[in-house]
């Protein structure tokens, strides 16, 4: 069994075509690529479009199995709305037999290693608001925004989901987790940042702000005993060697 990660592939698993990723001539079901969140294959508010049943059903026939965490870009509304069911000792949900959306604050055992999963991330894109559907001005603001080419917004519950950050019970069921073990794991592997790395990357443009998220993560890295923190959203590959951290977007890392 070999364990691979990814960044956010936003709707296009393209990468994982066997001439960009041809490791995978050698590899099977039992053998395991993590997606960093953004997954962006449940996303359709209509629910499953043709061209996410055409992506899904092309990942559930490549010879590994796709997991992901969620981010900011997936529809929430869909993802809660599958059943909870088990995998390797965590909840998840099934979007196809081999394509499984890590809950958040599992634990997963994996070749005798623990990853602890913890999906979501703010937005940051959002600068011009959040309309809502329901709204009587709705036409009249959209219109308004679709012609300034600089408008950074979202429609509630379309293309954007208040679900992107965690509630206290997510927090609260993570932390369980953790103490049960010992509060010592392998590896953590979430979307966002914890703050202080956050402000690091930022570099001062304020464009990137902290959360309860990010403060969540914070408090876990500043408790928890882990070897590696793997996350995505920045939309960069970078290694923080002094943190024992790296950001993945297109690159595809094997770590078991």
């Amino acid at each position: 069994m070999s364990v691979w990660v990814t960044g956010d592939i936003h709707g296009n698993p393209q990468r994982f075509s066997s001439d960009i990723f041809p490791e995978q001539k050698e590899m099977t079901k039992n053998d395991v690529v993590i997606i960093l969140g953004d997954f962006g294959l449940v996303w359709d508010y209509n629910g499953e479009s043709k061209t996410e049943k055409y992506w899904l059903d092309w990942l559930e026939k490549k010879p590994f199995t796709t997991v992901f965490i969620d981010g900011n870009h997936d529809n929430f509304d869909r993802l809660d709305a599958y059943s909870v069911e088990e995998w390797h000792g965590g909840k998840v949900n099934f979007i196809r037999p081999s394509v499984i959306h890590l809950m958040r604050g599992q634990i997963f055992t994996i070749e005798d290693k623990t990853f602890f999963a913890f999906g979501g991330a703010s937005s940051h894109d959002i600068s011009a608001g959040i309309l809502e559907p329901d709204d009587p001005d709705f036409k009249e603001k959209k219109k308004r925004l679709d012609k300034d080419p600089y408008a950074l917004y979202r429609i509630n519950h379309v293309s954007w989901w208040a679900r992107e950050l965690p509630n206290e019970e997510e927090m609260k069921e993570g932390f369980a987790n953790l103490k049960k073990q010992n509060n010592k794991v392998d590896y953590i592997i979430t979307h966002s940042p914890y703050t202080s790395l956050l402000r690091q990357m930022d570099k001062g443009s304020g464009l990137y702000q902290g959360d309860r998220l990010t403060d969540y993560l914070q408090e876990i890295k500043q408790t928890i005993d882990y070897k590696y923190w793997l996350f995505g959203h920045m939309h960069v590959n970078q290694t923080f060697h002094w943190e024992k951290s790296s950001c993945l977007y297109e690159q595809i890392i094997r770590i078991l």
